[in-house]
């Protein structure tokens, strides 16, 4: 227990094929999916993790037949209950591109995240209508901006700069990334900031990812030696 990541961030991949292998809709297999968010949010905050970033729907995913997309929004908009948040003492945000979104789902994740602003437990962050490439060039073209303005010279851009501009300036690196749905890809998700996560990708559908699943892909990240660039000797020093 001294050993849970601080911040784990989830691809969570799968309900799509998990509802087609049981003859239904893909939106069943999204509904199925809330349910899995709801227990893995209960339990890492449980486990005492403090950030838990879940890749939720990315720009790509606009290219999407629209009457999935409509039934995306329309499980984002039912989804946002205060139980799963207000129970866990949980906050809630969003990282991406919110002004794409429908009206009515901008302003029901800004209530929530109002709402939840004062919890303390655990930050869960939902990356909607996100791209890691569109954060980069998003924070490229805010410090070329600055830079032009006078407020920045060439030689103040480093690493903590970067990462300062980035959506996800509040929160520390993931020490973990579980992608799940048996893909074995990052899909354009946090690629700046999973530097040196700890990767881990299970063939279990996002619907059946339980708890105990959640445990063993946090055993696997406890089980390896984190380098970060270092041979194992000094990090054993």
């Amino acid at each position: 227990m001294n050993r849970i990541p601080q911040h784990i961030a989830i691809i969570m991949d799968g309900n799509g094929r998990w509802a087609l292998e049981q003859g239904k809709p893909r939106s069943f297999g999204h509904q199925a999916g809330v349910d899995a968010v709801r227990r893995i949010t209960s339990e890492c905050t449980r486990l005492g993790v403090k950030f838990l970033t879940l890749y939720t729907f990315s720009t790509e995913n606009w290219s999407r037949p629209m009457d999935e997309i409509a039934s995306l929004m329309s499980l984002v908009l039912s989804s946002l209950e205060d139980e799963i948040f207000m129970k866990n003492n949980v906050r809630f945000r969003v990282i991406g591109e919110m002004e794409r979104l429908p009206k009515d789902v901008q302003e029901k994740l800004q209530e929530t995240m109002d709402h939840t602003a004062n919890n303390t437990a655990m930050q869960m962050v939902v990356a909607l209508s996100y791209s890691s490439r569109w954060e980069i060039t998003r924070a490229t073209k805010m410090i070329a901006e600055d830079v032009k303005a006078g407020r920045l010279n060439t030689d103040d851009i480093d690493e903590a700069l970067i990462s300062s501009r980035l959506t996800t300036n509040f929160m520390p690196d993931p020490e973990l990334l579980i992608r799940t749905g048996a893909e074995v890809r990052i899909s354009n998700y946090l690629l700046w900031q999973i530097a040196y996560s700890e990767l881990y990708f299970c063939d279990t559908y996002w619907p059946d990812f339980m708890e105990e699943d959640l445990h063993k892909a946090i055993e696997v990240y406890q089980s390896r030696q984190r380098r970060f660039g270092k041979t194992e000797a000094q990090v054993e020093e």
